[in-house]
Formats: C-alpha cells, structure tokens, sequence
C-alpha cells in the first residue's frame, strides 16, 4: 500500500508541475502580446492630450509612408512631413486620421482601424496561448475562447485596414 500511495503523489506532483509550466507559458504569451500591442495602442487610445490631425500620404518607401501633417487638436502644429508605418495598409494620396508620437516626427493610425491594428499583435498571443492551453493545460473550452477571441481581433483588423 505504501508504494501506490507514494505513487499517487508522485503523479500528482508531476501533474502540478505540468499545470503551473503550462499555466506560465500562456501567461508569458499572453503579456508579451500585450507588451507588444501597447506600444502602439497607447498612442491610439489615450489621445488626450496628444497631437491629433490628418496625413496625406505622398511617398512610401521601405516599409514606412511620409507626407505633411495637418492638426486637428489645440497645441497640435502643422508639419510638412511625417512618417507612418506602411504595413498599417495606406494608399498613395488618401488622407488618414493620426495621431503624433510625442517628441518625435513618427505617427499612428487612429479610429478603429488604427486601434485593430495595434492590437493585433496580441490577436497573435491569443492564438498562440490557445494552443498551449488546449495541449498543456488541457482546458478545451478556454483554448477555444482564446482562439476565438485572436481569430476575431485579427480579422477584423484585416477586414477594417
């Protein structure tokens, strides 16, 4: 009896082990995916106070689009060029709402599509921390919220861009 007692804990301890390693891996995932969203997003979501204005974009080479940069805020200066990234999906001479990074002459999206797309790098996490929790964690029905959840931001940031 002592043996399958002590087997018992054994398997208990090795199922622990597997839960709180698992449990970590999506957790890291997961605040990686938003670490990674938050540069952006901060940018996109807390405006106040920020420079706000509209780009028309004149020039795109090298992953990266300039033009001038008219304000739309108080305290907001008009600039005759400005850098947004291409890969946000802009077309040649259309004009985007912005909003400025401070101290610098780069600018981000805004509106929903802006928003979308900044949060679409922890569209990727959800996606990939579902897999760890369907596998590791074994914990179906959360890994198919996560999942879902990643599916969704990601294609309605590529269907709003």
């Amino acid at each position: 009896m002592p043996a399958l007692a002590s087997r018992q804990n054994a398997v208990v301890a090795l199922r622990f082990g597997q839960l709180a390693a698992m449990g970590t891996v999506a957790a890291l995932i997961l605040i990686a995916g938003v670490w990674a969203s938050w540069g952006t997003a901060q940018h996109v979501m807390l405006t106040k106070g920020r420079e706000r204005g509209t780009m028309t974009v004149t020039r795109c080479v090298d992953d990266r689009c300039t033009g001038p940069y008219r304000p739309l805020s108080d305290g907001s200066t008009a600039r005759d060029r400005v850098v947004l990234d291409s890969e946000v999906a802009v077309d040649k001479g259309r004009t985007y709402t912005v909003a400025v990074k401070p101290g610098s002459d780069e600018v981000v999206r805004t509106g929903t599509g802006g928003l979308l797309y900044a949060w679409a790098p922890l569209g990727g996490a959800l996606l990939l921390a579902s897999m760890v929790v369907a596998g590791g964690l074994r914990l179906p029905r959360l890994a198919w919220a996560l999942g879902g959840a990643g599916f969704t931001l990601l294609t309605a940031a590529f269907v709003t861009l």
